[in-house]
């Protein structure tokens, strides 16, 4: 179950519980859902308690009428109300393998869709390099979630004091786009290449790309061990494995909303914060229990089932850099 999916989740049961007189609000547009700020809280929470409990309604009390009925849904574990009225959402292990089944299956189609079907774009031509660029992400984007591009301005961004073909001989395709499209659209982008082009663990583009080569390692390495991934092998239950599971499923929120918003910066720093949590999913794993078998072990369900995360991984990361622009390294 996505972020998306739990949303319209949580929203139908909030309108249901209003059709059957059990609570007696308005009903919201849309529900948002994200992930908790601390270990323990469940995979999701949300407030719309607290929202629809404003002008003195009871957040706790509607909370636990929620509650109630969202432990009943299927892929749902678990629900908990914290004060002052969040909701905590614990998916049960079948959605979280269901989840890399999904991407699996969808390869670099998956995050694509129809989120913006019926939703027209505003956009316009621009002939200064940034925003030229952002306007041809976006362009990209929109289309990948079914929306339609129409006539109007051009992104709103900060023109760099640098033309094209400089970027291009100074950075390369691949660091010129990522520094163009990174930056919010209000900010400066840093065009030093010292920083651009490091190979080092503070440079997010190297990062990401780094990340996406060690998840091709892996399923390189598995290959020749004669391992194959499986999803429902095992049960992803580390919060390491959770953090991640987390990011891969809100992928597709993420195109929608660099579409919608026509920031595709949104989408670059998701991607960041997806290789940061393969990094730490590989390290915690990497001694006690790592992602492949080492010397003569076998491979068990546990190997298995995170082979597939790493894959799924690798997918999400490849699929995010090819709707900017950027490559996606098998080997760095």
């Amino acid at each position: 179950m996505t972020p998306a999916q739990l949303s319209r989740t949580v929203l139908h049961t909030v309108r249901r519980a209003v059709e059957d007189d059990e609570l007696c609000v308005a009903v919201p547009e849309r529900v948002k859902v994200r992930t908790p700020p601390r270990p323990g809280c469940g995979d999701y929470a949300t407030n719309v308690a607290l929202l629809l409990a404003r002008g003195g309604g009871d957040a706790l009390g509607i909370a636990e009428v929620l509650r109630r009925r969202l432990v009943r849904t299927p892929g749902i574990a678990r629900v908990d109300v914290a004060a002052p009225g969040f909701l905590n959402i614990t998916l049960d292990a079948s959605s979280h393998a269901q989840l890399v089944r999904d991407v699996l299956s969808q390869r670099s189609r998956y995050g694509h869709g129809e989120a913006l079907v019926g939703v027209s774009v505003p956009l316009g031509a621009s002939g200064e390099v940034r925003a030229a660029l952002v306007a041809h992400v976006v362009r990209g984007l929109v289309h990948a979630v079914g929306g339609v591009v129409v006539p109007g301005h051009g992104p709103v961004v900060r023109p760099v004091p640098a033309s094209g073909a400089e970027l291009l001989r100074s950075l390369g395709s691949d660091a010129a786009r990522w520094a163009l499209l990174r930056s919010a659209g209000h900010d400066l982008p840093d065009l030093a290449p010292s920083r651009l082009l490091s190979q080092r663990e503070g440079n997010p583009l190297f990062r990401v790309q780094y990340a996406h080569a060690r998840t091709r390692a892996l399923m390189r390495n598995a290959s020749q061990l004669g391992i194959a991934p499986e999803s429902g092998a095992g049960v992803y239950d580390h919060p390491a494995e959770i953090g991640l599971l987390a990011l891969l499923a809100d992928h597709p929120r993420t195109i929608e909303a660099a579409a919608r918003h026509r920031a595709p910066d949104q989408l670059a720093r998701h991607l960041v914060a997806v290789a940061d949590a393969f990094f730490r999913f590989h390290d915690r794993f990497s001694d006690d229990c790592p992602v492949l078998p080492s010397h003569q072990l076998k491979p068990s369900a546990a190997h298995r089932s995170r082979l597939a995360l790493a894959d799924a991984t690798g997918v999400v990361l490849a699929g995010g850099l090819r709707l900017l622009g950027i490559s996606a390294p098998e080997h760095l």
